[in-house]
């Protein structure tokens, strides 16, 4: 049985995201945006607030410059109580869903030798998507609307380039849509080097719709100094959305940087925020 949401509503709710974020489009009234969709601004409303969880008036809001210092001022998480906090409301039931496997350090060093990655290409709300995944699970989540298929499929192949690599859109359709439907079963395959990894499994334990620094981030592994180094980091996280490097912020309150563009990061934190009651 096919699903709306994929054949129809998530694409013009992207397109309707798309033109929010663009530079004039937080000043859109209602009825221009949905006259841009070619809906009568009621049914507008309608599909876009079941979809995102609020209005696209309220969305709009999220989407302001000032979002994540926000976030950061009501929803800062604390890494080393971040399971008590998450595990205590609905914002981290998504995650809670989210199982891991990491590669150990002798199997990275080999750059991938011995391993089959297959990947494919798909939609989803926050655009055009590329899953990987080893017989272990996913390996690999990007967002290609900023940098397009083919240089996104360079960058995520080069992390581990003595890997075989086969395309087969079908075999990952299951992977991408676990990925962005709540409650769903994903599995994950950290394909990483040993301090990647403990930043990884850092992000894991961001609740949904809450913001950490990189500097927690530091402190939570154990190595206080080394912001910079989470950082870059957090910006090789191949596993985009499950493992939430969107989560991470600066301590300013500035968004920091995102491996596949900051109008998805900025789509992303406001998606969260709308969808576990923030209204800061």
């Amino acid at each position: 049985m096919d699903h709306p949401e994929q054949t129809y509503y998530w694409p013009l709710m992207r397109r309707a995201i798309e033109l929010i974020d663009s530079d004039d489009g937080r000043d859109l009234t209602l009825p221009e945006i949905a006259t841009e969709m070619n809906l009568s601004p009621e049914h507008f409303q309608r599909l876009f607030s079941r979809w995102v969880g609020v209005s696209p008036k309220r969305f709009q809001q999220f989407l302001t410059l000032g979002h994540a210092k926000r976030l950061l001022d009501a929803r800062f998480t604390t890494l080393a109580t971040a399971d008590a906090v998450g595990l205590s409301g609905a914002g981290r039931l998504h995650d809670l869903f989210v199982r891991w496997e990491a590669m150990s350090p002798g199997e990275y060093a080999r750059k991938g030798d011995g391993l089959t990655i297959t990947y494919g290409f798909g939609d989803g709300p926050f655009g055009r998507m590329l899953g990987m995944a080893t017989e272990r699970g996913l390996c690999g989540l990007a967002f290609t609307q900023e940098t397009g298929d083919a240089a996104a499929l360079d960058d995520m192949r080069s992390r581990w380039p003595a890997a075989a690599f086969n395309r087969d859109d079908d075999a990952l359709a299951p992977h991408l849509q676990a990925a962005i439907t709540p409650g769903a079963q994903n599995r994950l395959h950290l394909i990483g080097a040993p301090f990647q990894i403990k930043v990884w499994e850092a992000l894991l334990n961001i609740p949904s719709g809450h913001v950490t620094t990189y500097g927690e981030i530091a402190q939570a592994i154990g190595n206080p100094k080394a912001v910079r180094a989470v950082g870059t980091a957090v910006g090789r996280n191949p596993i985009s959305w499950l493992i939430p490097c969107h989560r991470a912020v600066r301590a300013s309150g500035g968004l920091g940087g995102y491996h596949w563009g900051l109008p998805v990061k900025r789509v992303m934190l406001a998606h969260e925020a709308a969808a576990t009651g923030f209204d800061g």
